[in-house]
């Protein structure tokens, strides 16, 4: 809407405003004047007090002030002696004060009223537009599945979404009206007075919670709590929303469990390899002693021996000196597997045909004779 059409509508409601003044004196007038001429004295007064409240009540105090002071000539014209005239005299001066005292205190209630009348409208609007917010706000939460619910300061459930009822198991009308925590028998982490300091604080708290269903299962929600104040600051309510993490805690209490088991069998097989560290260690010691003296007397006897041995004796005094040096490579072999445990694993390579070559050398003087194929690489 353009400028000169706003001036336009302003011009006419200020027009029909002081008009209704104007008309309604008119008619009060008329009315004065019909009933006095049929005998009807003294009605003069209350007919412009009634165009008076009219104007005031319809148009505005500017209009009243209007009607009241067009009131106030027509009735010294018309009714007060000597009539058709606008002279006053000192007897007329407490008629006309009381008139005009009357009126004006008419005026001001009708102003005050219509002003008071004009806020609970206004009011009852703001009211409706909060109420059908609200309404439309309700309507949206309850479409979402998740878990909202919303109480007072007192912890009575003032709402209850669709969300809620499917994880509670309680209807909007079970739940709405009850207490919250005797309704879910909600068990807390910590004390509740410290948790309503922390939200009276910063106006929000998070934390996991067990609460009881409909059926008497428990579940575990992590819930979130937000304060909701009033304009002037107060605390009045408290949105609380939940997200079911009972499956998740007990996927973490088996995790916890086998870890637990884990560290159990761990510190077991450290045990275990301690011992079988020691044990090797005193089985390779043991061994040693004799060994050392078969191979030193071995020695000895194919020194001072050779001569008078023959050449299978002399083989098989070789196959005695081999063995005992490969038994004290076994040996050291033994002690450095059993270390292996505390030793840094490192990665490197390997050559899978010299281990081959070399698992075949030590069982192939054992197989000589047989009728045995070996295939490698294939």
């Amino acid at each position: 809407m353009s400028k000169p059409e706003i001036s336009s509508r302003r011009m006419t409601s200020v027009v029909l405003r002081y008009g209704l003044a104007v008309l309604s004196v008119c008619i009060a007038l008329s009315a004065a004047l019909l009933l006095g001429h049929y005998n009807f004295p003294d009605v003069a007064d209350p007919l412009f007090l009634f165009a008076i409240a009219i104007a005031v009540w319809y148009a505005g105090p500017g209009p009243a002030i209007l009607a009241l002071v067009l009131s106030s000539l027509a009735n010294s014209y018309f009714f007060i002696e000597p009539i058709y005239s606008i002279a006053i005299t000192r007897s007329d001066v407490p008629h006309f004060a009381i008139f005009i005292l009357f009126a004006s205190l008419l005026t001001g209630f009708a102003a005050v009223r219509r002003r008071v009348e004009r806020d609970l409208l206004q009011s009852r609007d703001e009211l409706e537009r909060e109420v059908a917010e609200r309404t439309q706000q309700a309507s949206l939460l309850n479409l979402t599945h998740d878990t909202i619910f919303v109480r007072d300061m007192s912890d009575v459930i003032t709402y209850w979404n669709r969300g809620a009822q499917e994880l509670y198991g309680w209807t909007p009308e079970e739940a709405i009206g009850k207490g919250a925590h005797q309704l879910l028998q909600t068990v807390f982490p910590m004390p509740i007075d410290e948790i309503r300091g922390e939200l009276l604080r910063a106006g929000r708290w998070e934390g996991e919670i067990e609460k009881t269903k409909g059926d008497g299962t428990q579940v575990v929600v992590a819930s979130r709590w937000s304060l909701r104040r009033d304009e002037q600051e107060r605390p009045v309510a408290i949105l609380e929303t939940n997200n079911d993490i009972t499956e998740r805690k007990r996927t973490e209490e088996k995790i916890r469990k086998l870890n637990e088991d884990l560290e159990k069998r761990t510190a077991e097989l450290e045990a275990i390899n301690k011992e079988l560290e020691a044990f090797a260690y005193s089985i390779s010691h043991d061994l040693r002693a004799p060994l050392r003296h078969m191979a030193g007397y071995a020695e000895l006897l194919q020194k001072n021996a050779s001569s008078i041995l023959d050449e299978k004796s002399r083989r098989y005094m070789t196959m005695i000196l081999e063995s005992a040096k490969r038994m004290g490579d076994l040996i050291d072999d033994l002690l450095a597997f059993s270390r292996i445990g505390r030793a840094e694993t490192r990665k490197t390579m390997v050559s899978l045909e010299q281990l081959v070559k070399e698992a075949l050398n030590e069982v192939r003087p054992e197989t000589d004779g047989r009728n045995m194929g070996w295939r490698i690489g294939v």
